[in-house]
């Protein structure tokens, strides 16, 4: 019998004022668009009864990426997609999106039930039907299979876990947003201490039950993003913790960072092993998915019921999934030099103070906010030079002639 009684839409709450459209999401000037967000139906068996829904931008090229999305309680497909930000960069970038819809009459809440065993298991329930969704994608849609991944919020978030848990052959990496370690809770009583105050174990214990999930499998594991508010009363922040030290063993790195970093909105990044997990913690912010409207490339979404106005999480998770396509970001800056349309090695802002020199890996450049990457490699922001390797082990200096304006040397 699949059920959920209506106590754990404290996952994600109401939904209200969800803005329908797709229009009202787009933060940067894109040309008119007849690619629209559509249902697909005859994906598989779909033992899970999901519906699924898929965007393909105009223009997506072959052996394109996709992104899964997995929607909050009470949330439905055209709603996370909306608000989300996913289709700013979906569009800007070329990716397809893939949107599961869980319905009330698998879980009264419309929750995906990321605490039943019949659903979080590799081969069954819900967690096959959301793999069947990927197969046909790959299949009819000609995607690039090592480059699919996930990303949920809360119930969506518990169930992006499962995914990651389920199917690590079939995901390159994944976020999971204000949600739950895999298999924290295998029943509905105990989904409630899970989600508040959260359930403490060790790293090895959570590791050993993602292994368990796929006894045998050798393979590579998803590099996984975590996010989480510091006021979460609905999921504790615990959950964070817990996840992070899931996912660490998981990817064998130590759970003590490898560099950490200060982002807008009041956010802290930590950064494990050589980019394997990242856990971001948003101050002050209560449950949901961080959002940031504008029309900067690094802001996206609509600020509304569970999508908070702090930081655009899912620019961070695109760049993390290494979906930035060569284009790059644009800072949200007060003052405004003139910037060149293309690289170039004789910067034209001039700078209004004594220069700033920074040594650095090229990884800590780009987490710091003075490079991004695009194609594993990493580029100044502003003059857009390419410093090298997207790692750890490739250092720069790169020096401030303007505000949101870097070039390589000193």
């Amino acid at each position: 019998m699949r059920r959920c009684p209506s106590i754990l839409t404290r996952l994600a709450g109401v939904a209200a004022g969800i803005v329908l459209a797709a229009a009202a999401v787009l933060t940067v000037a894109v040309p008119a668009q007849a690619a629209t967000l559509t249902q697909v139906t005859g994906f598989g068996s779909n033992p899970g009864n999901l519906a699924m829904y898929a965007y393909r931008p105009d223009g997506l090229p072959a052996n394109a990426p996709a992104v899964v999305l997995l929607h909050g309680c009470t949330q439905n497909a055209t709603g996370y997609f909306t608000n989300s930000g996913w289709q700013k960069y979906a569009d800007l970038w070329k990716f397809a999106l893939i949107v599961a819809q869980q319905s009330s009459a698998n879980n009264s809440s419309s929750c995906f039930n990321w605490f039943e065993t019949g659903d979080t298991a590799r081969g069954q329930g819900e967690a096959l039907s959301i793999k069947q969704m990927v197969d046909y994608a790959k299949s009819n849609y000609t995607l690039d299979p090592s480059r699919i991944f996930v990303s949920g919020l809360s119930a969506g978030g518990g169930m992006s876990a499962v995914m990651l848990a389920t199917y690590p052959e079939v995901f390159a990496a994944g976020s999971v947003i204000a949600g739950l370690p895999y298999r924290c809770a295998t029943s509905t009583t105990s989904a409630y201490s899970c989600m508040n105050p959260g359930v403490d174990k060790t790293p090895a214990q959570w590791g050993d039950l993602v292994r368990g999930a796929y006894p045998g499998y050798a393979g590579a594991r998803p590099r996984v993003a975590i996010w989480h508010g510091t006021s979460d009363t609905t999921v504790a922040p615990l959950n964070a913790a817990e996840s992070r030290d899931q996912w660490t063993d998981v990817l064998g790195v130590s759970q003590t960072p490898t560099s950490t970093a200060s982002l807008p909105g009041g956010t802290s990044l930590e950064v494990y092993g050589n980019d394997a997990v990242r856990l971001y913690r948003v101050a002050g912010m209560g449950h949901g998915t961080p959002v940031d409207p504008g029309s900067a490339t690094d802001q996206c979404g609509t600020a509304t019921a569970y999508f908070l106005d702090t930081i655009c999480s899912t620019y961070r998770d695109a760049l993390f999934f290494g979906l930035g396509g060569g284009v790059p970001p644009t800072p949200t800056a007060t003052a405004s030099p003139t910037v060149p349309p293309s690289p170039t090695t004789s910067p034209t802002p001039t700078p209004t103070t004594s220069p700033v020199c920074v040594t650095a890996s090229n990884y800590a450049h780009v987490t710091a906010g003075r490079a991004y990457q695009s194609g594993g490699y990493a580029y100044a922001l502003g003059s857009n030079q390419r410093m090298g390797l997207y790692n750890t082990f490739y250092t720069t200096t790169l020096k401030q002639t303007g505000p949101g304006y870097w070039v390589i040397g000193c």
